[in-house]
């Protein structure tokens, strides 16, 4: 069950040749994959491409139509070696992962497509970016491009270039037999726009087809010596061919401005960042018609020498605006120069800085340096724009409106007790190393919980843990023995051979925790291999422990309730204590909160619109009983649990409070006293529909209660 269901935009899908397509980036991808007459498309969920994965899913009628096979696969290396059907097949293909992290797991069998080639067009669709809008670590997979002569495009941010880029994506890589990368940035997979839609296209050539008539050329087969041979393709015969086309096509853009002295080089995808810039200066208008020659590289590898030439001869400078480091394409650019005898100064990380967002302030900033260095009349007017900044006396006095607050688990998420649970453990066993791993439990690092040393990768938890398994040293008194943690998603992904079969092979004598919250939640809640609802695409219900116990695991306990926080203490400290030895695994079940309650939502609506009874349970704090030592909070973190202030003048410290959207898990209340529930917490419960005799039964109950209380009130002695 994804984060959103998209089968009302799926019908869009279906417009034809001459129709205008209004819609969301991601949307806009999938139509213009079906128009270009795709065969099979695959992918691994994460942001900002999970919605291409999640509409894809919902097409799964219009695909079936069009003959289109669609997978999602147990990881980007899966999805990569997807793509070896168009090696020898003419057979379009395009696969799917989130940026350079995903790229990382496809890297080998990416690397073997990129030596042999291709046959039938293949795309890459990275959702990457750079600075602020990642989530991962500050790379780029622009440098895999280059590393493995993959072509890769960066098309301005806006439907019509999108949609374009994946056709001509296709095509040049039939060209030059070569696979594509297409990066899509933040912006380019939510902006909204519209196109002029073509008619979906059946793939020409069936994959049925290709079963029946399987094709084999030792030449292509990533083997030596083949292998030395395919690098002189690369260079000899592939690279020329791209280039050739990239040019014939006009993929890159010249906008001529004009000014003839000057002009900019820009990445595709951060054209409209550059142009905002070029606004508040007066050098061009919102629809980006520019007053200084821009060339827009909507192709950042290869770069092309003979438009970069072409560009920059008559030009006395030229700034180029490269996101991140390296600055492969400044380099390249300043070589090319260079050895061509252009006599063009080149600014770049000179005036913009070295890392980080290139945010439309500071491309502002960056264009006043360039201006200035040139010698260029700025109005006081114009540089008090592109150099306004906040003073530091603004930044104090947002800090102290807006309170810092770390990023951390969902209201209800079952993960929470888990870490309250290891919490309390440690305060009596003592500090343990703890291996994190990818996925929505790496939030324990945070506040309230500050648990977690490293994350290495996907699925690596228990392999960060490897280096002190200790099991052959003889076990001293107080030995302590490491812990490590994985999520459901990192387990089917790369944890069950590299984490679980490591673990069991090599004889880890330590503890890894399986959360187990039956969806890949932290991508949108995609079902995965283990997730408990029924999926008439793909089979789930396989349980976890299955799969632990078939890999050789002996010790393995599974708690289905990981609220139950007084349990989890008892499981921890046993398996972090007892004289087995081996890998101890702990398998900790609760569904994610946010799909629970997305669920029952949707089951809570309907009810009620049929007059059937349906109850809600809410928790609340007693502000009288609360102790106000804050407890809860310190072992809880819950966004719906806070404090407040109380009427009364002899309790200066605010107490705990609990807020609307509190799920009732109970969470706070358990762990408050160390997996005893406070006595200040309580459960009420809001019923809809009620019956004829439970309403008799509460206004009898409510007449009491609100006679005693006015008795009470009668009796109270007024100074």
């Amino acid at each position: 069950m994804a984060e959103k269901s998209f089968k009302k935009e799926v019908e869009t899908l279906r417009k034809g040749a001459g129709e205008i397509f209004h819609g969301e980036g991601i949307l806009a991808v999938t139509k213009a994959l079906l128009q270009c007459g795709v065969g099979y498309v695959g992918g691994y969920q994460g942001s900002p491409i999970s919605h291409l994965m999640d509409v894809f899913a919902d097409a799964e009628p219009l695909l079936e139509e069009l003959g289109v096979y669609f997978e999602n696969s147990a990881s980007e290396a899966a999805a990569a070696a997807m793509l070896s059907a168009s090696v020898y097949y003419p057979v379009r293909g395009a696969v799917t992962w989130k940026s350079t992290v995903g790229t990382n797991v496809a890297s080998d069998a990416l690397s073997n497509l990129a030596s042999g080639g291709v046959t039938g067009g293949t795309l890459v669709i990275v959702g990457e970016d750079y600075g602020e809008g990642s989530s991962i670590m500050q790379e780029r997979t622009h440098a895999f491009a280059m590393k493995s002569q993959i072509w890769m495009l960066d098309p301005r941010p806006n439907l019509e270039s999108i949609v374009k880029s994946v056709e001509l994506g296709f095509e040049l890589s039939e060209a030059s037999n070569t696979p594509v990368i297409l990066q899509l940035r933040v912006r380019s997979c939510h902006l909204h726009g519209q196109f002029v839609a073509k008619d979906n296209q059946r793939p020409k050539v069936k994959l049925s087809d290709c079963l029946n008539d399987p094709k084999r050329d030792v030449s292509r087969i990533v083997l030596p010596p083949a292998t030395f041979l395919h690098e002189k393709e690369k260079v000899e015969s592939r690279l020329p061919k791209a280039i050739e086309f990239i040019k014939d096509h006009k993929i890159n853009e010249i906008l001529p401005g004009e000014r003839a002295d000057i002009g900019i080089i820009v990445q595709g995808g951060l054209f409209n960042n550059l142009n905002r810039s070029l606004v508040a200066l007066g050098l061009s208008d919102n629809l980006g018609n520019v007053k200084v020659p821009i060339y827009v590289m909507n192709v950042a590898y290869p770069v092309i020498p003979d438009e970069v030439i072409e560009f920059c001869k008559d030009k006395k400078s030229v700034l180029m605006i490269e996101e991140a480091q390296p600055n492969y394409i400044e380099q390249n650019i300043g070589y090319l120069l260079h050895k061509n005898g252009v006599d063009c100064k080149l600014y770049g990380k000179n005036v913009l800085p070295e890392v980080g967002d290139y945010t439309i302030g500071v491309i502002k900033e960056g264009l006043v340096k360039f201006f200035e260095d040139m010698g260029e009349n700025l109005s006081s007017e114009q540089k008090e724009i592109f150099t306004k900044k906040v003073s530091e006396e603004d930044n104090k006095q947002l800090l102290e409106q807006v309170p810092v607050r770390p990023a951390g688990f969902c209201t209800g998420c079952p993960e929470r007790p888990i870490f309250a649970a290891l919490k309390i453990v440690q305060e009596k066993l003592g500090q343990h190393h703890i291996a994190g791993d990818i996925g929505c439990h790496l939030f324990s690092i945070l506040p309230p919980f500050n648990i977690g040393a490293t994350t290495m990768g996907y699925g690596l938890g228990a392999s960060s843990a490897a280096a002190f398994n200790l099991f052959n040293t003889p076990t001293q008194e107080g030995q302590k023995r490491p812990i490590a943690i994985m999520g459901d998603g990192g387990f089917w992904h790369n944890g069950l051979t590299s984490g679980i079969g490591n673990a069991v092979y090599n004889k880890f004598d330590g503890l890894i925790i399986i959360i187990d919250n039956f969806y890949a939640a932290a991508t949108g809640g995609q079902d995965i291999p283990s997730s408990r609802a029924f999926n008439f695409l793909r089979t789930t219900n396989n349980p976890i422990i299955d799969a632990v116990k078939g890999v050789g695991v002996k010790y393995v306990k599974v708690i289905d309730r990981t609220y139950d926080v007084e349990k989890m203490v008892k499981e921890l400290t046993k398996a972090l204590t007892t004289k087995d030895k081996g890998p101890k695994i702990i398998i900790a079940q609760s569904e994610c909160s946010l799909n629970k309650e997305r669920r029952k939502k949707r089951i809570f609506k309907k009810r009620v619109e049929e007059g059937k009874r349906v109850e809600n349970e809410k928790f609340g704090v007693d502000a009288k009983v609360c102790t106000g030592d804050h407890a809860c909070m310190r072992l809880s973190g819950c966004p719906s649990l806070t404090l407040k202030y109380t009427d009364n003048p002899l309790r200066e410290d605010p107490v705990a409070h609990i807020e609307q959207s509190c799920v009732a898990c109970g969470n706070c209340g358990e762990v408050a006293e160390a997996a005893a529930l406070c006595p200040a917490f309580y459960s009420a419960k809001v019923i809809r529909n009620a019956g004829f005799m439970e309403k008799i039964v509460y206004k009898f109950q409510y007449g009491i209660i609100n006679f005693l209380q006015k008795r009470r009130a009668s009796k109270q002695i007024t100074v």
